[in-house]
């Protein structure tokens, strides 16, 4: 069926969703906790199935195995998205209205800030981009590699390594960099 999928055949595109999507539906749910971000989910993964399908490989497993494991890894990228935006409207919340400034506190800051820019200046564009658009923007890996039109794996190796690059870049700069990254 997936190969016919990947021929643009809708009608089999039409199956495998009338046979899996319950299934599906259950997983993401299980992950979920919310039928809204699961519909969501499964319609993300069957619009990827219809667009990748002729990357599905026999050899590497059963068509149900594949879709499992894209369900639940679109569960999860949504889980993180999820929990990362959550948390930042739980800071915001906190963050106090006004607050009396420390010019000691500001200034080093501030110059913690100048050390961590000239480290991401060190790194290469496609590295400084995964890193900003996940720690500034807070966007998920997956959601960068959409953002950017990349695969996933490329955008998670850039990732990674821009974190072990800053890590070595900010080692002796601060106590305890190790912990930042």
């Amino acid at each position: 069926m997936l190969r016919a999928v990947a021929r643009g055949d809708e009608a089999a595109l039409a199956s495998v969703y009338d046979r899996y999507a319950p299934i599906l539906l259950g997983l993401v749910m299980r992950i979920l906790h919310s039928r809204g971000e699961a519909e969501d989910v499964l319609q993300e993964v069957f619009l990827q199935v219809w667009r990748r399908a002729g990357d599905f490989d026999e050899g590497r497993g059963r068509p149900f195995t594949w879709l499992v494991t894209l369900a639940r890894s679109r569960a999860i990228d949504r889980l993180r998205a999820l929990d990362s935006r959550s948390r930042a409207a739980l800071a915001s919340q906190r963050e106090p209205t006004e607050e009396v400034s420390d010019a000691g506190a500001d200034a080093f800051r501030s110059e913690q800030g100048e050390i961590v820019r000239a480290a991401l200046s060190q790194l290469s564009e496609e590295q400084r981009t995964a890193l900003l658009l996940a720690y500034h923007e807070g966007l998920t890996q997956s959601e960068i590699a959409e953002r950017l039109k990349q695969p996933l794996g490329t955008v998670k190796t850039r990732t990674r390594a821009g974190l072990i690059r800053m890590r070595e870049l900010l080692r002796d700069k601060f106590e305890g960099a190790d912990a930042l990254f």
